[in-house]
């Protein structure tokens, strides 16, 4: 059997080289290796929309792959990314019931946005991450600490932040509504913020 490395989602960034597309960082849960990979738009959505625990006025699809599984009583065990060819990631679901086992072929975007409604652990081939992955030092640790620390400062803090300080509670609720019906996610995220500062 192949050796396998846990990773957990570390973050989730617009990608400046190709317009629409953003990218995922994947680390090693027990390591210090960064697997970036780059993600549709669709997929960074639904993967945000979840980890931020925002909920859409639709089900989007890997929402409705969720109902799909709990109808039918079956699980998500693990999600792996199995293999990389020219550049190109694939992945596997693994599915169990009380009765089977399945491994479904799949994008790694589509079976991360899974994953994290199912809270099943996502692994990485070892080749793969031999071949792809990121080393990632102490200095490169100290460098990102000091972007983090810049980037907290007030004048880089975007003005909409502030301006959701003046609105009342209502309003802000009906605010979020708004932002979830026209699926601005983003913008949802920041009012649902706003809102638990106050509760």
């Amino acid at each position: 059997m192949e050796k396998l490395v846990e990773l957990e989602i570390l973050g989730l960034s617009s990608n400046h080289s190709q317009s629409g597309s953003f990218t995922l960082v994947m680390g090693e849960v027990e390591g210090s290796r960064r697997l970036p990979i780059v993600i549709g738009m669709f997929e960074a959505q639904a993967i945000a929309i979840e980890i931020e625990k925002i909920i859409p006025n639709r089900p989007m699809t890997h929402d409705l792959f969720r109902s799909f599984a709990d109808s039918f009583k079956f699980e998500i065990d693990r999600i792996v990314i199995s293999d990389m060819k020219e550049g190109v990631f694939y992945a596997k679901i693994h599915c169990k019931s009380s009765f089977a086992e399945v491994e479904i072929d799949s994008r790694p975007s589509d079976a991360i946005a899974i994953a994290v409604r199912f809270t099943a652990p996502i692994f990485c081939a070892e080749k793969v991450m031999s071949e792809a992955a990121i080393e990632f030092t102490e200095e490169d640790k100290k460098q990102e600490s000091k972007k983090e620390e810049k980037s907290s400062q007030p004048k880089l803090a975007p003005k909409k932040e502030g301006s959701l300080k003046d609105f009342s509670l209502d309003k802000l609720n009906q605010m979020l509504e708004k932002a979830i019906n026209n699926e601005d996610y983003e913008r949802a995220a920041r009012i649902r913020d706003e809102i638990n500062k106050r509760n």
